[in-house]
């Protein structure tokens, strides 16, 4: 972290037309300062789970989702240092792996997958939460 100062005090939050947001009070994607963070992307899309039972896709619309949030406080893929991937079941480990890959592999970011008992819809497979750093631009 940068030590506190003017850029330290700026933060940013964002929200999209995602159903659970205003629900639950969260922002999609949040800028304090030189790193941003979103909340959990999934496959949602106009409040409707796209690509049900494929997890790869899956993962690519999450990515997607919380790229364009990221893009939206002036991040890009090649900022994103950590990604995190929760999965409903280990046999979409590979799946979710391979399509992380396919988005980020020449980023490589530090990245954590872990197998979840659920998620809020029965029909996600997949969410992906992701943090980028703007501080060396």
């Amino acid at each position: 972290m940068s030590p506190a100062g003017p850029e330290s005090a700026v933060v940013t939050r964002l929200g999209s037309s995602g159903p659970w947001e205003a629900r639950y009070g969260y922002s999609r994607v949040v800028r304090a300062g030189d790193r941003a963070w979103t909340a959990g992307c999934t496959s949602t899309v106009d409040g409707v789970v796209a690509h049900v039972g494929d997890a790869a896709a899956q993962t690519v619309q999450a990515l997607r989702i919380g790229l364009a949030a990221l893009a939206e406080v002036g991040a890009s893929a090649a900022d994103v240092i950590r990604t995190r991937m929760y999965v409903t079941d280990r046999s979409h480990a590979d799946e979710a792996g391979r399509a992380h890959h396919a988005v980020f592999g020449s980023v490589r970011p530090a990245a954590t997958m872990v197998v979840v008992a659920g998620l809020i819809d029965p029909d996600l497979l997949v969410e992906v939460e992701l943090e980028a750093y703007l501080g060396q631009r």
